[in-house]
C-alpha cells in the first residue's frame, strides 16, 4: 500500500451537511422528509429536513443509531419510497419511480439458490437483453474480479458467506451503475472477512470510481472507507448532524489505515458526535423504531 504520510496530512475537516460541490451531484437528497402511517393509524416521521449530496465518484458513509432512517435514505435515493416532503435528485434530475442508474447491494443475500453463482451473476443482464453467451462472459469475468474465478458453478448454500457477497457484488456492478447504495453489506461477515471485502470494494471502486452511499453501524469501517462521515441523529424525524470529510491518503488498506495516528483523530471526533446520539436513541427507546 502506498499511503505517503499520513500524519502529515489533516485527519479532517467539518463541512456543511449538504456536502457542497462545484459539479452536479449525483444524488441530492434536498429537504427530504419521509413519514409512515403505523398500524395504530398515527403518522411516524422517520427523517426530517434531510440535505445530503454525493458527488460523483464520492464515496459517503451514513452513520447513526439503530433506528434513526440510514436505510430509509437508501430506499428514497433508489426509488423505492417517495418522500413526504422535499425531493431526491439524481444526476440532476428529479427522480421519478426507480433509479435505473443505481445498483442496490443489501445485507440479507439476495442470490437465487436455484442458480449458480454464474447463473446469478448473468441473470442481471437480461434486464438489458444481453445475449446469454454474452451475459455468461461476462459473468466470468465478474466472477474472476471477485476473486471467485473457480467457483462459477457451484450454488449459494456451497459457498460461504464471504462468497456470497462476492457473487451478490459482482451481480450489482456487471450492471456498470454509476451509482452504488449499500446498505450494511458486510454487516452479517465476520471481522475478517469484513476487512478482505472492505478491500475488494475499495479495488473496484478505484478502478472506476462511482458516486457511493454506504449505510454501516460501523464507523471504523465508514472511515477506512470513506471520502466523507455523514452523522445522523437519534430518531423519531431525525436529521443530519455532522458531515466529517475523511481526508486520508488512498489508496488504503483496511487494516493498515485503523493503526494510523490521523485514523484514530477523525474517529474521536466522529465519535464525539455520534456518542451523544446512540445515548439519546437507548434511553429513548428507538431500537424498536423502523429504519
Amino acid at each position: 500500500m502506498s499511503q505517503g504520510s499520513v500524519a502529515s496530512a489533516p485527519a479532517f475537516a467539518v463541512q456543511g451537511a449538504s456536502g457542497a460541490s462545484a459539479a452536479t451531484p449525483d444524488v441530492g437528497l434536498r429537504g427530504l422528509d419521509i413519514t409512515f402511517e403505523l398500524k395504530t393509524g398515527e403518522q411516524h416521521c422517520a427523517v426530517r429536513n434531510i440535505d445530503l449530496t454525493v458527488s460523483p465518484g464520492e464515496f459517503v458513509s451514513v452513520v447513526g443509531p439503530t433506528g434513526c432512517g440510514k436505510s430509509t435514505l437508501l430506499n428514497a435515493a433508489a426509488g423505492l419510497l417517495k418522500p413526504s416532503a422535499g425531493s431526491v435528485d439524481i444526476q440532476g434530475a428529479g427522480l421519478s419511480g426507480l433509479n435505473a442508474k443505481a445498483g442496490y447491494l443489501f445485507q440479507a443475500d439476495a442470490l437465487m439458490p436455484w442458480k449458480t453463482a454464474i447463473d446469478n451473476v448473468a441473470v442481471a443482464l437480461e434486464p438489458q437483453g444481453v445475449p446469454r453467451a454474452e451475459a455468461l462472459k461476462r459473468a466470468q469475468d465478474w466472477l474472476a474480479r471477485v476473486g471467485l474465478k473457480g467457483f462459477a458453478q457451484r450454488y449459494p448454500h456451497m459457498l460461504s458467506g464471504g462468497q456470497r457477497k462476492r457473487v451478490a457484488l459482482a451481480q450489482m456492478l456487471i450492471r456498470d451503475p454509476q451509482i452504488l447504495l449499500m446498505d450494511e453489506p458486510f454487516g452479517p461477515l465476520d471481522a475478517q472477512t469484513r476487512q478482505i471485502m472492505g478491500n475488494l470494494l475499495l479495488d473496484l471502486w478505484a478502478a472506476n470510481k462511482k458516486a457511493v452511499m454506504f449505510v454501516t453501524h460501523d464507523l471504523e469501517e465508514a472511515i477506512a472507507l470513506s471520502d466523507r462521515v455523514v452523522v445522523m441523529s437519534a430518531g423519531p424525524a431525525a436529521g443530519i448532524v455532522g458531515d466529517f470529510r475523511v481526508e486520508l491518503p488512498r489508496p488504503r488498506d483496511i487494516a493498515e489505515i485503523r493503526t494510523e495516528p490521523a485514523f484514530h483523530a477523525i474517529h474521536k471526533a466522529i465519535w464525539a458526535s455520534l456518542r451523544v446520539e446512540v445515548q439519546k436513541a437507548y434511553s429513548q427507546g428507538e431500537e424498536a423504531q423502523p429504519q
